[in-house]
């Protein structure tokens, strides 16, 4: 679950039919968590461009990890032997932890390869005729930004991946920066928490008959106006049934990840990850009866651009820009395969959102009350109050 919005308009059409591929605008997250364990040598330079690196350990594995990398530990059904860690390179202090994470991955998995700069990964990756083969696990230095990044970069093989949280809220990025080592711990053995998380494939339809596009998004997409022109009108339709006409800046449609994104901050309600479902929220709509829905993740929805002044543009993860017109629609449906994120035992879901939307009250209980609401208000000492 992630706030992304869109950080650059798409450029308008010019001449005959407009290009429909993604202008590779990303939007990062910014620096929050502190990077925790002093990590060795400083890197002497804040360049991001991509560094990749092989490391192969030499040393005996320490008492607290796996004794031998012949029986390498199991997430998700793979076997962890490469480990692939993607960071957010504009994050200065992110360097400061790679050396010192990259020595303890070594002594961990049989191949460590680091990546300075995840979203010009994802444009090399997405890009390239033939792939490299994908990592076992993925682990993710930055923000939420950065995580959606890197999910975009294995759509289509699903990695089991983590994050540490370098950005300022994190939903998806599970881990602080503090505690990045007993996390990983967790992770090689065998003891964190796979969240399958459901994605949307997004397909543009051209009023004009050109090639429709595809794009997929782990949380939402988004048909959006331009900044200097009126309001967009938008039908929506839930498989064969019509359900509104939006008069609105624009139209959210997320999953559960993505309902503490966009969509929340556009009043939509905060689905749990492991639900199937979309959330469709209007931005700004005209009509104040006009109301956030959830719908079946298992429907098929269509968004038909009905009038629009000026510039539109259909923003996927935040990430993703694509040109529309007056005319064009936008198919919804759920992608067969969901995205495995990791997380940490004792640290799911509820408690993120406790912790990174101040949810815990002075007066709140840090447990559901066991014995009635007596108990609930009996003084408590815990160091969470």
């Amino acid at each position: 679950m992630a706030k992304s919005k869109p950080d650059r308009p798409a450029t308008p059409r010019a001449g005959s039919s407009p290009s429909r591929a993604p202008s590779g605008a990303n939007s990062g997250a910014n620096s929050g968590a502190n990077s925790g364990a002093n990590a060795g040598a400083k890197s002497s330079s804040r360049s991001i461009a991509p560094e990749t690196t092989s490391a192969t350990s030499t040393g005996k594995s320490p008492s607290n990890s796996p004794s031998s990398k012949s029986t390498p530990p199991t997430v998700a059904g793979r076997s962890i032997r490469s480990v692939l860690v993607l960071a957010d390179g504009e994050k200065g202090r992110i360097h400061d932890l790679v050396p010192a994470l990259r020595a303890w991955l070594a002594r961990h998995a049989e191949r460590v390869d680091v990546e300075l700069d995840v979203r010009e990964f994802y444009k090399r990756r997405s890009s390239a005729k033939r792939k490299d083969k994908a990592p076992d696990l993925v682990v993710v230095l930055g923000g939420d930004g950065a995580i959606l990044a890197a999910v975009r970069a294995f759509n289509d093989e699903p990695v089991p991946t983590i994050g540490i949280n370098f950005g300022r809220v994190g939903f998806l990025a599970s881990v602080e920066a503090s505690h990045w080592q007993e996390s990983l711990l967790h992770v090689f053995e065998g003891r964190s928490i796979v969240e399958n998380r459901m994605r949307l494939v997004a397909e543009l339809m051209p009023a004009g008959g050109e090639k429709p596009v595809t794009a997929v998004a782990l949380n939402d997409a988004v048909i959006t106006r331009g900044a200097f022109q009126g309001m967009l009108s938008i039908a929506l339709r839930d498989g064969a049934d019509w359900v509104t006409n939006y008069r609105c800046d624009g139209l959210v449609v997320s999953t559960p990840s993505g309902s503490t994104a966009y969509s929340m901050s556009a009043g939509g309600p905060i689905l749990a990850p492991s639900m199937s479902a979309f959330v469709v929220t209007p931005v700004c709509p005209q009509s104040l009866s006009h109301r956030p829905i959830v719908v079946d993740g298992d429907h098929e929805l269509v968004l038909h651009v009905t009038d629009a002044s000026g510039l539109t543009t259909l923003v996927v993860d935040g990430q993703g820009f694509y040109p529309m017109h007056e005319g064009d629609s936008v198919r919804i449906t759920r992608h067969a395969q969901s995205f495995p994120l990791l997380a940490l035992p004792g640290f799911d879901a509820y408690r993120r959102l406790r912790e990174r939307l101040g949810w815990r009250g002075q007066f709140e209980p840090d447990v559901f009350p066991s014995e009635g609401v007596a108990d609930a208000r009996a003084p408590r000492t815990t160091d969470s109050l």
